[in-house]
């Protein structure tokens, strides 16, 4: 599976941008997809994730600003990001079964697949 981010860019705060990504070379259903952000210095962050029925979960610094969705017709997931901060600013990634949702809970998985990041900024 390879995977295309797109979307990103620089920001006022306040702002808002929708990340796009894309995957390709999908053989068997994908069940998890994910936003994930790293920010200079820091470590990559779980950001948002939706199941392949729509469940989702994120991070509480991003709660009722962001919202991820999917499609699984076409395999993409978007990141409607609104109200952004300065703090939000990272490169962001996507990701596809790297988490798995099974009874109300999402877990990690051992092997997933990471596209290539796209970078946001938001200036204050």
């Amino acid at each position: 599976v390879q995977l295309q981010a797109s979307g990103g860019g620089l920001v006022q705060s306040g702002g808002s941008l929708r990340l796009s990504c894309v995957a390709s070379g999908v053989v068997f259903p994908i069940g998890v997809m994910a936003w994930y952000r790293q920010a200079p210095g820091k470590e990559r962050e779980l950001v948002a994730a939706i199941s392949r029925d729509g469940v989702t979960k994120y991070t509480d610094s991003v709660k009722d600003r962001f919202t991820v969705s999917r499609d699984n017709i076409k395999d993409m997931i978007y990141l409607q990001m609104d109200n952004l901060r300065p703090e939000d600013t990272a490169v962001y990634y996507c990701n596809v079964d790297g988490l798995r949702y099974y009874d109300g809970t999402f877990s990690p998985r051992q092997f997933g697949t990471f596209g290539q990041g796209t970078q946001v900024t938001v200036s204050s």
